[in-house]
């Protein structure tokens, strides 16, 4: 006995209906994406009370004597975020199976889509068969089967699937993806979470270029699964070159193991581990590496790497949350010599230098706390001298900056605090000899020293009614250094002293500086239809005592050694770069800044200014262990010029310089100008640096270098870059690299070749090319180097 039932196009149903509809689901959810992890609940799920189900269809046949119920015609399913589409759906309450037909579709609440022609499930979901099955993920990965058939509950298998993360092209649907990966067998293990591929085959372009007769991975919901990962090429010269193939060990879901072996052609094998652990408020991991290196012989016999047959490092890193106001971290190596982790390009570790160090750093509001202890590591391949033994032990540094939220007698007070300690080996010592004088530079002492620094500066602005902004400035600071010099240290100080300077040591040294000083500025705005400009004059000046000491020598410089005076550090109160030099005597600045903003989208600014001493002893000009004050522009009583302006268009083309004048003749000492931008596909900048001769400062030449980079996209996805850097005083190019590359939603490969010639140094070839396939990993080289005259 048959009973035919029309229904309105939306229509509430019987619990019967909804088991129907219910099992549908989770059947084609079942066979469609098996690694969902979550069939068991599905049809508990959809048949519960109280849950609410929209069916759409144009009949319900009762088969009573069958024993089945079928929704016939345009079957459209809407329940707990899933939509079902089918031409027909039947439920045995005989045999407990369903049966859906005619272009089934399904898009979970994730919004994956699953097609299929027909699906044939026991409502256990046990055992079934799918035809012509399709996947279609939120985050366009695609898979297709001819059929799948799911046997006891816990075997899926897929016939002749194919799955890429490439989308269709629209023009041509029928055109093969970028790349996939086709197998006779895909088994989808449920309890092991292992998916098998059997003969598999990797296509590109529709043409086949790698066969494996099986292979195994991780199904989806697994989100980490031991295993071999993608291997790497690596080395090149006097490495050989290597196959780097690494092995994760996914041992919980808070920590993990890494190892790897290189096998390089010519230095034997190369065994490295990670072990990586997080935590709730932070993580850390700990990285080894060693080799026995089988032909040190071929690196040049004065260097660090010829000299060592056993070779290893050990490095770990870790950063942890406090709370929302404190953090604390490390990143620290050793290794057995200077050089091993640059040589074998150990991640993370492989810089030219590199900092170790422990931290602690606190911020709230507008209030700072650093405290760190740190050691920088010269990696270098010299076997004796060089700068690495050089370096100093930082321990510790530590910053304080402190800003109240109220103001104090109107204005803004802000409140710092310096510490530092510094521990050296060796001292860096030099000499340089120019026009007859010969002049030494101390950059570092062999011994102990330390500073702790104190200062608050309070600011408070006035604006009259005419528009002048004017503000007094009072600072206020204190010093105590000591110091512990090695013998060696002090000969070099009496030696740089000479007859015409003051060498006085001592054990501890106070000092301390008051400032008082005014700006004013004065912005005037011009503006007309469609145009705004702003010129502002602005005058400072501050006048304190000398600086303490700085007739004499024995304090050390070790964090103001570097001064560059232009545009940007003009209306500084201090313009040394460290706490250990203090700016003394009554100084002057002046100059004026502009901005403006034009009809057509273009902006300008620029600033153009002199400094003047006035009064006292010019810090500048002060005998110094590292000659910071040399050629600076500020060593004379009228400052050089200094100058910046630059120019922004609607279109994104930048263009931008600064420069510094001599004060008499106005002969260009330093400058730099840029400019880059976008026009149609190519993106290029380009930047010219030039510094006069600095020779007591350790630079007898000019220094000139032109460097540029571009890239060209020529097609769609396709695209050619370049850089290089052409030094103006050598007529050669120190560096260059060029390549080209490709990248779409799934794919992208690049190749290049780099090459590097320091002036006077022996050239280095490097090629390197990168393949990504998304979803699937990584595959590519590091440098591989050739050397050469």
């Amino acid at each position: 006995m048959t009973a035919a039932v029309n229904l309105p196009r939306r229509a509430s149903r019987s619990a019967r209906l909804r088991l129907a509809a219910g099992v549908a689901i989770a059947a084609l959810m079942a066979m469609a994406m098996p690694a969902s992890g979550q069939l068991a609940g599905i049809e508990e799920q959809a048949v519960a009370d109280g849950s609410q189900m929209v069916l759409a269809g144009d009949t319900v046949v009762y088969d009573f004597d069958r024993n089945t119920v079928t929704v016939v015609g345009g079957v459209q399913i809407e329940y707990s975020g899933y939509r079902v589409v089918a031409q027909r759906i039947t439920y045995d309450r005989s045999t407990s199976r369903v049966l859906a037909s005619g272009n089934v579709e399904i898009v979970d609440p994730d919004g994956n889509r699953f097609h299929a022609e027909q699906i044939d499930l026991t409502d256990d979901f046990g055992d079934g068969f799918v035809t012509a099955l399709r996947v279609e993920t939120i985050d366009k990965t695609y898979f297709a089967a001819e059929t799948a058939e799911r046997v006891g509950g816990r075997l899926t298998t897929f016939n002749r699937g194919v799955y890429t993360a490439c989308e269709p092209c629209e023009e041509k649907p029928d055109r093969p993806p970028l790349w996939q990966i086709k197998a006779r067998k895909i088994i989808w293990n449920g309890e092991t979470k292992i998916v098998r591929f059997e003969h598999a085959r990797f296509e590109m372009f529709g043409m086949p270029l790698a066969y494996l007769p099986f292979f195994e991975v991780a199904d989806p919901t697994v989100k980490r699964k031991s295993g071999f990962l993608m291997p790497r090429i690596q080395g090149g010269s006097e490495l050989g070159y290597g196959l780097k193939v690494p092995y994760y060990f996914a041992l919980s879901p808070t920590f993990d193991l890494t190892v790897s072996a290189t096998g390089y052609t010519q230095q034997g094998f190369l065994g490295e581990a990670e072990w990586r652990q997080k935590f709730n408020n932070g993580e850390y991991n700990l990285r080894i590496a060693g080799i026995r290196q089988e032909r040190p012989e071929e690196w040049s016999p004065y260097t660090v790497d010829a000299n060592e047959t056993f070779r290893g490092m050990v490095g770990s890193k870790g950063d942890f949350r406090i709370n929302p106001r404190w953090s604390a971290g490390w990143k620290v190596l050793a290794q057995t010599d200077k050089n091993f982790s640059h040589t074998y390009d150990i991640e993370e570790y492989s810089d030219s230098v590199h900092r170790s160090e422990v931290y602690l750093t606190g911020l709230h509001d507008r209030n700072y706390f650093d405290a760190r202890g740190y050691h920088f590591q010269v990696q270098e391949s010299a076997l004796t001298g060089g700068r690495h033994e050089s370096q100093p032990w930082v321990l510790p540094s530590v910053d304080y900056s402190y800003t109240p939220d109220r103001q104090v007698a109107g204005g803004e007070l802000n409140i710092d605090m310096n510490m530092q300690a510094l521990h050296r080996e060796e001292g860096m010592y030099s000499t340089v000899t120019h026009d007859g004088i010969t002049r030494g530079k101390l950059q570092g002492l062999e011994g102990n020293s330390g500073r702790l620094t104190s200062e608050a500066e309070w600011r408070r602005s006035f604006v009259t009614s005419a528009g002048l902004v004017v503000t007094p400035i009072l600072h206020a600071r204190a010093d105590s250094i000591f110091t512990d010099y090695a013998p060696s240290a002090i000969s070099e100080i009496n030696n740089f002293a000479g007859p015409s300077t003051e060498a006085d040591i001592k054990s501890a040294y106070y000092r301390s500086m008051a400032t008082a000083g005014l700006e004013a500025r004065w912005p005037i705005l011009f503006s007309a239809a469609g145009t705004a400009h702003v010129l502002e004059p602005m005058a400072q000046i501050f006048a304190r005592p000398d600086e303490p000491y700085h007739d004499r020598l024995g304090i050390p410089n070790e964090d103001a050694q570097s001064l560059v005076f232009d545009a940007t550090s003009l209306f500084e109160r201090d313009k040394f770069s460290g706490y250990d030099r203090i700016e003394g005597g009554t100084r002057a600045n002046l100059g004026i800044r502009y901005s403006g903003t034009f009809w057509n989208g273009w902006t300008a600014q620029g600033l153009f200014g002199q400094s003047y001493h006035l009064a006292g002893d010019n810090p500048y000009a002060s005998p110094d262990l590292v000659n910071v004050g040399a050629y600076s522009g500020l060593e004379t009583d009228v400052s050089d010029y200094v100058g910046l302006f630059g120019v922004t268009m609607p279109n994104g083309i930048s263009f931008s310089t600064g420069a510094r004048f001599d004060e008499k003749t106005f002969d260009l000492r330093r400058t730099d100008i840029r400019a880059g931008g976008t026009v149609g596909p190519v993106t290029a900048t380009v930047q010219y640096a030039f510094i006069e001769a600095q020779p007591f400062y350790g630079f007898e030449n000019d220094r000139q270098e032109i460097s540029g980079q571009t890239s060209i996209r020529f097609h769609e996805n396709w695209r050619g870059f370049a850089s290089g850097t052409y030094d103006v005083q050598s007529e050669a190019f120190v560096k260059n690299t060029f390549g080209f590359a490709y990248d779409d939603e799934c794919f992208t490969y690049l190749m290049s070749f780099s090459q590097e010639r320091p002036v006077g140094g022996e050239r280095t070839n490097s090629f390197a090319f990168a393949i990504s396939l998304r979803t699937l990993g990584d595959f590519g080289s590091g440098s591989g180097q050739l050397t050469g005259e």
